[in-house]
């Protein structure tokens, strides 16, 4: 089976496996992450089977929806490769970036240790902003029951993955604990230079919604 007959076939599967997910991490955040680190990849110089691959089965177990379990993405990953003859050398790199590509808590920093990984985490990290990124955030909080908005609950900047995990905040707190940080953690220039913009979108966003909270024209 030629490379592109695997993708196919992977993004059919892992299509048909979110069908019924409803927080932000539906199968269209899939795409959108696939499209875009093919995007950003066309920009580098990459191994594109790992790239592609990478970006379909990045949330196929999310570790936030198995009880911060983070090796269930790879295993589950690594268990459909296996099925279509993925090379082990392209499965231990896909593996290895699932497992680091989440955010896990504004003191810490996954890290990815090839242009690879950079390229899906920017891609994953994208989506989490921008006005794309602002209706995930109220789709996750309401899937969470979680509130809008709490004037008396702060932000957290979490220390641990742990922490991060068990937290409750609110939508609004989660810009300041996890999405206005991303742009300053991105990996390439090109997600660099379309952060910027999505993250001031938010910005004009939070300033109108604080106006209209206090009932302000």
């Amino acid at each position: 089976m030629n490379n592109k007959k695997i993708i196919s076939e992977v993004a059919g599967e892992v299509r048909e496996s979110l069908k019924n997910e409803f927080s932000g991490h539906d199968w269209w955040h899939t795409y959108r992450v696939w499209e875009m680190a093919k995007y950003i990849g066309e920009k580098e110089s990459v191994d594109v089977l790992v790239v592609e691959l990478s970006a379909l089965l990045h949330d196929v177990a999310d570790w936030k929806f198995h009880d911060g379990d983070e090796t269930a993405g790879s295993k589950l990953a690594k268990s459909i490769l296996i099925k279509y003859s993925v090379p082990q050398n392209a499965i231990a790199d896909i593996c290895k970036i699932i497992a680091t590509v989440s955010f896990k808590g504004a003191r810490l920093n996954s890290k990815m240790q090839t242009i690879e990984g950079k390229v899906v985490q920017d891609a994953d990290r994208l989506d989490a902003i921008g006005a794309i990124g602002i209706a995930r955030t109220f789709a996750y909080a309401g899937n969470k029951n979680r509130l809008m908005y709490d004037p008396a609950e702060k932000p957290v900047l979490h220390k641990s993955k742990e922490e991060y995990f068990s937290g409750n905040s609110s939508a609004i707190n989660h810009f300041y604990e996890k999405l206005l940080l991303l742009k300053g953690r991105m990996n390439t220039k090109t997600a660099k230079e379309i952060a910027e913009k999505r993250h001031k979108f938010m910005e004009i966003y939070l300033d109108k919604f604080f106006q209209e909270w206090e009932g302000k024209i």
